[in-house]
């Protein structure tokens, strides 16, 4: 037993002082079974990564969420708003309506009552305005006819500035004679009045309805021109070059030579191309 133990003894010894040969270095240089690889710390990594992904997507997704409930509620408040605003609107409409019918009804109470009075003489018209025309044989003078008289009488407090006796005055006109030739001047000089009296938006509306209502109205023309003038009030300079190109398109042979005197000015304010 003895012997035994000193020869392997002696076998180890030699082993050990014997150098180890490429198989040997080569099996030592392998990885042994239980030491971990650096395939799993990757593996760990990109999970990491995934989760910081996720979690940032989810905040977005709430983000997102919380901003489509704030805008959601934006638009519901905004429709209470507008309806709110249309209402107040219909209602002062109607307020203004029942206002307008109340004068129109006394104005021409005011004028049926008026007497008849022959002026003195007629007084020359002045270029832009909306003064009556000579008279001819075709037409009767304010001598022979009421509606005549009745429509100087609103031009006159026009021409004197005060607009809302002549607004009055040209309505009630326009409400008893609605097919006369003058009626076209009755609203067309509306329309400057409240104008001239700083309401371009009210001017705007009626200027459109005389021209819409009789584009072959004598001062038809005349209100698309005052139409521009009032749309540059509005700060609507597109708008007015659209109204001075109608009025060169449909009336441009027949215009007036005093309104054709205004109109380029007119173009190179609102910079018409």
């Amino acid at each position: 037993m003895k012997s035994v133990r000193i020869n392997s003894t002696a076998l180890a010894a030699v082993l050990l002082a014997v150098p180890a040969t490429p198989a040997v270095a080569q099996y030592q240089a392998q990885p042994q079974f239980g030491v971990p690889q650096a395939q799993p710390f990757a593996t760990q990594s990109s999970v990491v990564n995934l989760d910081s992904r996720i979690v940032a997507l989810e905040r977005q997704i709430a983000d997102l969420l919380r901003a489509q409930e704030e805008n959601g509620h934006r638009i519901n408040e905004l429709e209470g708003k507008l309806k709110q605003s249309q209402e107040d609107a219909a209602s002062r409409i109607a307020a203004l309506e029942a206002q307008l019918a109340a004068a129109k009804t006394q104005a021409a109470t005011e004028i049926e009552a008026a007497p008849v009075t022959k002026p003195s003489k007629p007084k020359p018209a002045v270029a832009g305005d909306d003064a009556k025309p000579k008279p001819t044989n075709a037409v009767a003078t304010s001598e022979t006819d009421p509606a005549e008289e009745a429509y100087d009488a609103g031009y006159q407090l026009w021409k004197n500035g005060e607009y809302d006796e002549a607004i009055g005055a040209l309505r009630a006109f326009t409400s008893a004679y609605p097919n006369h030739r003058r009626t076209s001047w009755a609203n067309n000089l509306t329309g400057r009045a409240l104008l001239d009296k700083g309401e371009p938006r009210a001017a705007a509306e009626v200027l459109l309805a005389n021209y819409r209502a009789n584009p072959k109205g004598e001062r038809a023309p005349d209100s698309l021109f005052y139409l521009g003038q009032a749309l540059m009030k509005l700060k609507q300079a597109g708008q007015a070059c659209k109204a001075y190109g109608e009025l060169e398109a449909v009336y441009g042979a027949t215009m007036r030579a005093d309104l054709k005197k205004l109109l380029p000015n007119a173009k190179a304010e609102a910079k018409c191309s």
